[in-house]
């Protein structure tokens, strides 16, 4: 069932580029382009690309019963490769998500929000699972697009990208009053009467700038502010939640699901820790987290579950915890915190008998590992620079 599957979505893929001349002379070019080796070999990205992305480009999280693809897997996965100067990667993941994810509309002029999930389905058959998009991973896509536009030379990519954004910023965002723009996490679902709930991990500062920086009559910029008022307001111990709403005019708890910080919340820090030095949200954004600083100079470890009203942890984080901490720890000049993480990402590399690597260990571990290790970084404007960008250009 795979392989035939895999040969209709090489079809459909096929046809998918053809569309659009720009997006076809792309992926020609991008044949003929490999990462030169003379700029370091990253291990890990090579690691996770054999493990976790097909050859027609779709990234697999085995860990899930239906073997699900997500949007956010394509738009980490694009991040990746242009750190790794991999422009035939990228154009593979990108033609996956185009054909399967975004139903062949994915145009400058014919733009369509992913689908956020796809894979098994219950009679065994593989197609989108929910069609709801996830505007995380929207915004991650517009950036990867945007970035690989300029740093790629390649004007397609930053047509798609601006074509993007504008849908994000159609279909995806509302106006809080009193505070100004901000992100829903998709289209559908989460305003309910007078609630509205938000995912303060789907805000990463150095995308909205690169945003604001490259569509400057946007929301974007009036996004970042926002997005830190609804980072300062509800982390009151210091600690992130993984949701929160909007209620009555203010920031409240999420009536769904609580202030438990977990899974999601751990990329809030991951994100401050990103943001360049040099950008006037990013001290005060970090200070606005430091509860998990201080827990870890307790503890020794992150806790897999906190109260972000209270400040009561529960458990252990995994490894992939550890990934999103190392920027913090960096950005915070905490070289115990650094360290504690790097003895432990160093797990990542350590192949055990009999053990899975796990999808969001990698991913996390990637953006981590990347950053300390200098292979790329975010300038005040939100721009990525690679290591090989002056290494090998």
């Amino acid at each position: 069932m795979r392989v035939r599957i895999n040969k209709t979505i090489g079809v459909a893929l096929t046809l998918g580029l053809a569309a659009t001349a720009s997006f076809g002379n792309m992926v020609k070019v991008a044949q003929t382009t490999a990462a030169p080796g003379a700029c370091g070999d990253w291990s890990g990205y090579r690691a996770f690309v054999e493990r976790f992305v097909q050859a027609d480009g779709r990234v697999i999280d085995y860990s899930t019963p239906t073997q699900q693809t997500t949007s956010e897997g394509q738009s980490y996965a694009l991040f990746f490769a242009l750190v790794a100067n991999d422009r035939a990667t990228f154009d593979r993941l990108l033609g996956w998500t185009r054909t399967n994810l975004a139903g062949n509309q994915f145009d400058a002029q014919n733009m369509r929000l992913p689908s956020w999930q796809w894979g098994r389905k219950a009679d065994g058959s593989y197609g989108v699972l929910d069609p709801n998009s996830a505007s995380d991973s929207d915004l991650w896509i517009a950036y990867d697009l945007l970035q690989a536009g300029r740093l790629w030379h390649e004007a397609g990519y930053t047509q798609l990208g601006e074509a993007l954004a504008a849908q994000i910023a159609r279909q995806e965002m509302t106006t809080l009053p009193g505070v100004g723009p901000m992100l829903l996490p998709g289209p559908q679902g989460f305003k309910n009467g007078g609630v509205t709930r938000l995912n303060p991990s789907y805000l990463p500062l150095p995308v909205l700038r690169a945003l604001a920086h490259e569509m400057p009559n946007g929301p974007w910029g009036k996004l970042a502010d926002s997005a830190y008022r609804l980072i300062r307001t509800t982390a009151p111990q210091g600690f992130a939640p993984d949701w929160a709403a909007w209620q009555n005019g203010q920031f409240v708890v999420d009536p769904k699901n609580g202030d438990t910080g977990s899974y999601d919340a751990i990329r809030v820090y991951l994100w401050a820790g990103l943001a360049s030095p040099a950008d006037p949200l990013a001290k005060p954004w970090l200070a606005a987290l430091g509860g998990m600083r201080a827990r870890v100079a307790q503890t020794g470890i992150p806790p897999e579950k906190v109260s972000a009203t209270t400040g009561a942890a529960s458990g252990e984080g995994p490894l992939s915890y550890w990934g999103a901490l190392a920027p913090y720890f960096k950005a915070l000049g905490d070289e115990h915190g650094l360290g504690l993480a790097r003895t432990h990402l160093a797990a990542l590399d350590a192949a055990v008998p009999g053990r899975e690597p796990v999808y969001y260990d990698r991913v996390l571990g990637l953006f981590g590992t990347g950053f300390i290790d200098g292979r790329y970084r975010f300038d005040e404007a939100g721009r990525l620079v690679p290591s090989w960008r002056n290494a090998c250009d």
